[in-house]
């Protein structure tokens, strides 16, 4: 298996969150007390070292590309300790010249004033966790801040320095009707955001919703409002590019255009997940979930919550489960350079794939087509071993 070694990027778990919302299957912990953050933050520095001591050689010389703090919310994280982290980093690792760096944020939790001092840290992007600007959804939805507080923050963010701004948006809400869901979408365009993610509240295992389900739109409601919004995001000149991801032109979010096209990223952090390429094949790591146990092994072994090599038999489905959310897909060369197997291995599915309508007849290209788009996870069960 010979692999052409991809972009690389990081990812920072921060685990804590003021409140665990009811549809969230993240590894998010609802703050009790005060967790020592400044620990944590040495913490994924001694993460950080040992994985450049495992991992060696597949990571010479390659700058990294994009960073992305995710959680739970980093934003209970103060400009110090994120910038002592990225200041780390980059002792650390080299970094591309116009890397991104982006913080999610949720907007009851950013003091005001901050964002300046974010900016200062090293952060270039911001991604805020509004998912909608209705006060009583956000009730249902477990949120801890106002469709105000949202509004708020986005501006403060602009005022602060911070051009590239993401807002995050659910649809098909409890009793969301579709003039609910474009309300939504019009006040988050208003705010002129350079990104806009939407996508539909699912009901996943281990959640409080799943305990208890919210009375949810239907599926052709759900499709009618997804139909409707897309719409309206592309006549205020935001294109879809992802499944669920919207941006103005030059605006897509370069760290999870990473993932999508299957490149290396190295998770740091309780809970985080990693993929690294070498001359052995595509390894994921991934690290230990309680924030607790993870601070009690910083930098040892025990950190350490699963690590191995992905079948070849499985990478199929893992490239296509990431590379087919994207709406213009990716050159059909990718597969190889990517995974290291030759375009044979995916040549009967393939085929079957575009039979069937959905996937374009292009040998040059993967990529869905409308219908395909429609029944993707139909579409990325046909690689399965």
């Amino acid at each position: 298996m010979s692999l052409s070694p991809p972009p690389l990027s990081l990812y920072v778990h921060m685990p804590w969150c003021v409140r665990k919302c009811p549809y969230c299957d993240f590894n998010s912990h609802g703050v009790r007390g005060t967790p020592d953050y400044a620990a944590y933050t040495d913490a994924l520095l001694a993460d950080l070292d040992a994985d450049l001591r495992d991992f060696g050689a597949a990571l010479h010389g390659r700058p990294v590309e994009t960073v992305f703090f995710g959680g739970g919310t980093p934003s209970l994280f103060s400009p110090e300790l994120v910038g002592r982290f990225l200041d780390g980093a980059r002792e650390r690792l080299p970094f591309a010249a116009a890397a991104e760096v982006t913080l999610e944020t949720n907007p009851g939790t950013v003091e005001h004033g901050r964002f300046d001092g974010y900016l200062a840290a090293g952060v270039n992007r911001i991604s805020f966790g509004v998912q909608s600007f209705d006060d009583d959804k956000l009730r249902r939805l477990g949120r801890i801040h106002s469709s105000d507080d949202a509004a708020n923050a986005v501006r403060e963010a602009q005022d602060a320095g911070i051009d590239n701004i993401n807002i995050d948006l659910m649809y098909a809400l409890p009793t969301q009707s579709l003039a609910g869901a474009l309300d939504d979408v019009e006040r988050a365009v208003a705010l002129a955001p350079t990104h806009v993610s939407h996508y539909q509240l699912t009901l996943e295992p281990n959640t409080a919703f799943a305990a208890n389900p919210p009375p949810l739109p239907d599926d052709d409601a759900a499709w009618a409002i997804q139909e409707a919004c897309e719409a309206r995001l592309a006549s205020a000149g935001y294109g879809q590019y992802e499944v669920s991801a919207y941006a103005r032109p030059g605006r897509q979010c370069a760290h999870n255009l990473n993932y999508w096209r299957f490149g290396d990223y190295l998770g740091i952090g309780a809970g985080a997940h990693g993929k690294i390429s070498d001359t052995n094949g595509v390894r994921r790591r991934w690290k230990n979930r309680l924030p607790a146990a993870y601070l009690a092994s910083a930098g040892q072994l025990a950190r350490i919550g699963g690590d191995g090599l992905v079948a070849p038999a499985d990478l199929p489905f893992e490239y296509m489960l990431n590379a087919l959310r994207l709406i213009d897909g990716v050159p059909a060369s990718d597969f190889a350079e990517r995974t290291g197997l030759p375009q044979e291995a995916i040549a009967s599915a393939r085929a079957t794939c575009v039979t069937r309508g959905w996937l374009v007849d292009d040998p040059a290209v993967l990529k869905t087509t409308p219908l395909g788009q429609r029944f993707l996870n139909d579409v990325i069960e046909s690689f399965m071993a």
